[in-house]
């Protein structure tokens, strides 16, 4: 993940409504400063974070950062598992950093949906200007029931933001 400005990723950040006991998943493959300010969160607010870390040495690398904070976890994650709960943990906003390749997109969304809860969001980063993929997810979202779909594309350089959320009993 190339760098991302630490005052606008604050800012998307306020997306996040307070309540107890929150649970934020993130699927990553790099790029520290987006952990740190999370983990900072969570830390401030207890609430728990779960790292699915898609690059096994980025999972080495967090593993010893955060091995003495227990409101942080991650964990060595392959896309290709046949399921994504673990633990029976759902979260309230998943953070999707992680470069899913366009034949698992699908798939990726499908498990992903099980694991967020009823009118939670889901938060994928994409390469800034990038209209074509912007559709091609789009398109897959409303295909897994996932709904009210936005894009941010002015709040970092190197990123446009996808937004979209899960409505409570579709699909899935």
């Amino acid at each position: 993940m190339n760098k991302i400005e630490t005052t606008e990723f604050k800012k998307l950040l306020q997306i996040i409504s307070h309540a107890p006991a929150l649970r934020i998943g993130h699927f990553s493959d790099g790029g520290e400063t987006i952990v740190n300010m999370l983990s900072e969160l969570c830390q401030e607010k207890a609430y728990e974070y779960q790292i699915n870390c898609t690059e096994p040495s980025f999972f080495e690398t967090l593993s010893q950062t955060y091995k003495e904070l227990s409101h942080v976890k991650p964990i060595n994650f392959t896309l290709e598992r046949p399921r994504y709960m673990i633990q029976g943990k759902m979260y309230e906003y998943l953070f999707v950093t992680s470069t899913i390749p366009q034949e698992m997109r699908s798939d990726f969304l499908k498990k992903a949906h099980s694991i967020i809860k009823n009118a939670g969001n889901i938060i994928i980063f994409l390469p800034s200007g990038s209209y074509e993929e912007r559709y091609h997810w789009v398109e897959l979202l409303e295909e897994h029931y996932y709904v009210a779909s936005n894009t941010i594309d002015d709040l970092f350089e190197n990123y446009d933001v996808l937004i979209s959320k899960k409505m409570h009993g579709w699909g899935g």
